[in-house]
């Protein structure tokens, strides 16, 4: 079984003992200096400092050769086991090179020592270059692979490749591999390599394709992997507030903030202190999830100061504070402004009008009062406020337009407040619209085109009224009122006449005091007209008499009237005569004879025995006459037969 080899603990005594040990071996052993230099004729160039070695430099010992237990790390190693390992080694060096013991003792006593000092990656170049720089080069090649299987697979590979180095450098400067340029070959190569003689080296033709495969194999960098940037820490939270409080607790109330990040928003944490102190103490024990705390247990009448920070895993992030402290007290009756409805909208006044606003709260202890116009404080000098324990009063005496804006009222009572707005609008009459213009004149016709007033009277403007007035009776006239677009057509226009527009602007005051006038005169010329009638063909509407409706058979009792009726139409107008039994009745008083627009009537008054018979109508003008009759049967009324007798 090879024995197992010291623990090996990196060299940690200055490199002058090195250089000193350096010009001794040199003297004692020149026929060895010379093998030295030839050796590295035949090994790969030495990888830059840093840099991994190939995987091929590792295969140097074959597969069958079991590989030593790898030395456990030089910092485990007690400082005491440092001078005892040195001495196992030194026995087999001074075998190998017998001129190097002709050296003075403490050069060749510090040699090995150091190289047994050396950590186990940095052995592996020493045992190379001590197989090149051996007076006899089969020793040296049986105990190189000895050496390198004492060597991690991760020390092989830079071992082979600085083999190249020069020989002249010191012991103790290529043990650390690469930092220094090269080592003295005999003292470290016969240092590292006697404990891989004693455990027994594989042949030396093992070794001679590893050094070819490590010479070929390239160098390759390893680049550390760049460590992700640490999470950040969310932004501040937003708008914290006092939600409720009694005498002993305190609830706030805020937002989420606005960044959170990737990391995400583990919770909140609520600390307080008490006013005049700068002593932050957390009150909740696990991170708050909502955006409400409820602040328990606290002492009636401390002045609490009152923060919230957001932590994720980037840290804190920047505290939010209430902007004043906080007084443990309950309130008796929250502050509450009751504003009337008709302040609820706009609140319209005119100029020079007096105002007189009664806007009553409520609230126990007695509120404090406060008023604001658009953001600033009160010109107490315009506006005057009277404030009761129930009400607050605005008045002006006279308003101006200045006077309008917003006005806020606030009242408080300990942290809790409400507050109110009303808009206060002062109008007064406008100004006339900027001009006026004579767009077009057509026939009886004028097109007018007017712009806007520049003052308005702090309202919008309602409607415009148009007048006209002829030159001349100089006379104006309204012909368009309460019209809204910015143009118009005035029709109807007397023709010779020359006439002038001018307009007024309105709003919900009334109508402007002044007009603007148009420059331009509108005339509307006199055209002579021809007339002639046209010719219609008069139609000849004569026609002889006919009768549209007959006469009628009829019976009738002595001594009750009757009446005959016909109708009749004729162009001109037909001349109607009576007839009983052919005879013209005439101006007989027993008859009466009406004929009203072609309707002709005959009545018989209290007719006898004899008034019976045919009765004729006859209608006759110059076209040519008609006729139609009738029989008339007058009956005699009925005698009973007892008086008959």
């Amino acid at each position: 079984m090879p024995s197992k080899p010291a623990p090996i603990k990196k060299a940690a005594k200055p490199a002058k003992k090195a250089e000193a040990a350096e010009p001794a071996a040199a003297e004692a052993a020149p026929a060895e200096a010379a093998p030295a230099e030839a050796a590295p004729a035949e090994a790969a160039p030495a990888p830059a400092e840093g840099e991994a070695a190939p995987a091929e430099a590792a295969a140097a010992p074959p597969a069958e050769e079991p590989k030593p237990p790898t030395p456990p790390p030089a910092e485990a190693a007690p400082p005491a086991a440092e001078e005892p390992a040195a001495d196992p080694a030194a026995a087999p060096a001074a075998e190998e090179a017998p001129a190097a013991a002709e050296a003075p003792a403490d050069a060749a006593e510090e040699a090995p020592a150091a190289a047994a000092e050396v950590p186990v990656e940095a052995a592996a170049p020493a045992t190379d270059k001590a197989a090149a720089a051996s007076e006899d080069p089969a020793d040296a090649a049986e105990e190189a692979p000895a050496a390198a299987a004492e060597v991690p697979v991760e020390a092989a590979a830079p071992a082979t490749d600085k083999a190249a180095a020069p020989a002249e450098a010191p012991a103790d400067a290529a043990a650390p591999a690469a930092e220094e340029a090269a080592a003295p070959a005999e003292a470290p190569a016969d240092a590292a390599a006697a404990p891989a003689a004693e455990e027994g080296a594989p042949a030396a033709d093992a070794e001679a394709p590893a050094e070819a495969e490590a010479a070929e194999a390239p160098a390759e960098e390893v680049r550390p992997e760049t460590p992700p940037p640490p999470p950040e820490p969310t932004s501040i939270p937003l708008d914290l507030f006092i939600e409720d409080k009694n005498d002993t607790t305190v609830t706030i109330m805020w937002s989420q903030p606005e960044v959170i990040g990737d990391s995400g928003l583990d919770g909140y944490t609520i600390e307080v202190c008490k006013d005049g102190t700068e002593d932050w103490k957390a009150v909740n024990e696990d991170l708050q999830k909502s955006c409400r705390y409820v602040i328990k247990n606290q002492t009636t009448g401390d002045r609490l100061k009152i923060r919230v920070v957001a932590l994720n895993a980037g840290g804190r992030s920047p505290s939010l504070s209430l902007p004043e402290a906080v007084l443990v007290k309950e309130v008796a009756d929250r502050p509450k402004i009751r504003l009337p409805r008709y302040l609820r909208q706009r609140y319209v006044a005119q100029v020079g009008e007096k105002i007189n606003l009664t806007i009553p709260f409520s609230g126990k202890p007695k509120p404090v009062v406060s008023w604001m116009k658009d953001g600033l404080p009160l010109d107490t000098k315009r506006v005057m406020i009277r404030s009761t324990e129930r009400d607050s009063i605005l008045f002006i005496r006279v308003s101006e337009r200045d006077d309008s804006g917003v006005y806020e009222m606030c009242v408080k009572v300990d942290d809790f407040e409400d507050k109110a707005q009303l808009i206060l609008q002062i109008v007064e009459l406008p100004g006339p619209p900027a001009s006026v213009k004579v767009a077009d004149t057509w026939g009886f016709n004028v097109a007018l085109e007017w712009t806007a007033p520049t003052d308005k009277g702090n309202t919008d403007i309602t409607g415009y009224t148009v007048q006209k007035s002829d030159k001349k009776t100089g006379d104006w006239f309204t012909v368009v009122e309460h019209y809204h677009r910015l143009n118009a057509t005035i029709s109807d226009l007397i023709m010779g006449n020359t006439y002038k527009f001018r307009v007024y602007s309105e709003n919900k005051c009334g109508i402007s005091e002044e007009a603007t006038v148009a420059k331009e005169e509108s005339s509307i010329v006199k055209i002579g007209i021809d007339y002639k009638p046209p010719e219609y063909k008069e139609r000849d509407f004569t026609e002889p008499p006919k009768f549209t409706t007959a006469l009628n058979d009829r019976a009738t009792t002595v001594g009750y009237s009757t009446k005959l009726l016909c109708s009749v139409r004729g162009v001109p107008r037909p001349k109607v005569i009576w007839m009983k039994n052919q005879m013209i009745i005439g101006e007989d008083p027993k008859y009466r004879q009406i004929c009203v627009q072609g309707i002709c009537s005959l009545e018989i008054r209290k007719p006898g025995n004899y008034d019976g018979g045919v009765y004729t109508c006859k209608a006759k003008n110059t076209h040519g006459e008609a006729i139609v009759s009738c029989k008339l049967e007058v009956k005699q009324i009925p005698v009973p037969d007892a008086e008959k007798q």
